[in-house]
């Protein structure tokens, strides 16, 4: 009771008495931004026709409708729904982790260099012409690569506060890698493997299979789990390392079991994807201005907002135009103005 009652003191707000009030609306947005993008298309579908087709799917009974409708929404569109909920709640409850750990606002999913990891093992395998299956292996190894090379780095240095060094030495091996992605773009050939290169790089879900919401998965389940059990000592994570450790907390261990688990669900969502950015950043803003510091509200919030936001940008980069539109250039798009009118609009501090 010690340890909640000084953290509450640090988080103002968190003895909200309506943070839950804010779930069912969650829900809500969730279940209409679903729906509208499961009929959103060249083909559109009725919203219950969609739940004549799924409820026909599940219950074995027929649907009664053309085959057609079901094809449509069982075998192309729920698969990338399903892919955009895992992947957009990933990169948030590792944006919530991450922000929580380094008690900085501005930290995002690709601070410790995860991204940039990940990017240079999918160009290397591009580059050299392999497969869709190894570039995105070579792109989930590179970003626990990454990571765990920052680690290292940080820890081996004894001097100074260890948050600090790891962030400074995610931003040095971040550079070095983007260096290296750099180098092999120039390297590329400019007809074939620069445009793959530039097109995953940006980000999509077009080429998102069944088979690949399943290969990550189990990834972002183990990554989740800790992070759901570790909920609660999450909120004395929040205070400076002594303070946190006169509760009894080993900061050290908990702070290398958190950052795994946020770095692996991370790495298993960019290897399909490609570099989404702003998710982990802008959604865990939202997230607490609607339930405050609370990490156990936190968790769930960031997690349903962030699959939601990525479920609808998708939908718009889709339909908007005869093209699809890469999902970074349409979450920069929406989230840097989102994000500093939420900070003009701020009547108190990130706590």
């Amino acid at each position: 009771m010690a340890g909640r009652r000084s953290l509450h003191e640090a988080l103002p707000g968190g003895r909200s008495p309506h943070a839950w009030a804010s779930f069912p609306i969650a829900f809500a947005l969730l279940v209409i931004v679903v729906l509208i993008s499961l009929g959103t298309g060249k083909y559109s579908v009725s919203p219950p026709d969609i739940v004549r087709v799924i409820w026909s799917r599940l219950s074995g009974l027929p649907s009664g409708l053309d085959a057609t409708i079901d094809t449509v929404v069982w075998q192309v569109r729920l698969p990338r729904v399903i892919a955009g909920f895992l992947i957009g709640a990933s990169l948030a409850t590792a944006g919530a982790v991450y922000q929580g750990l380094f008690r900085n606002p501005l930290v995002s999913p690709d601070l410790l260099g995860v991204s940039a990891g990940a990017s240079l093992g999918a160009v290397a395998a591009i580059f050299l012409g392999l497969s869709v299956a190894v570039i995105q292996a070579m792109a989930f190894a590179g970003g626990l690569a990454a990571v765990g090379l920052v680690y290292i780095v940080g820890s081996s240095i004894r001097q100074g506060d260890p948050v600090l060094l790891l962030v400074l030495a995610g931003v040095a091996i971040g550079a070095l890698l983007g260096s290296s992605i750099s180098l092999l773009k120039v390297l590329a050939d400019p007809y074939n493997q620069l445009p793959a290169i530039t097109f995953w790089l940006l980000g999509s879900l077009s080429s998102v299979t069944p088979a690949d919401v399943a290969s990550i998965l189990p990834a972002i389940i183990i990554g989740l789990v800790p992070i759901i059990l570790l909920r609660w000592r999450m909120n004395p994570m929040a205070l400076d390392d002594e303070e946190a450790r006169a509760l009894g907390l080993a900061t050290g261990h908990l702070r290398l079991i958190l950052v795994a688990a946020a770095t692996l669900m991370t790495a298993a969502a960019v290897s399909v994807c490609g570099i989404i950015g702003w998710i982990g950043l802008l959604v865990p803003h939202v997230a607490r201005m609607m339930t405050g510091p609370e990490f156990s509200r936190l968790l769930p919030a960031s997690l349903i907002l962030g699959g939601g936001f990525l479920i609808g940008v998708d939908t718009l980069a889709r339909s908007m135009a005869q093209i699809e539109i890469p999902l970074g250039i349409l979450t920069a798009a929406i989230g840097a103005p989102f994000f500093l009118f939420m900070l003009a609009r701020t009547r108190r501090g990130w706590q």
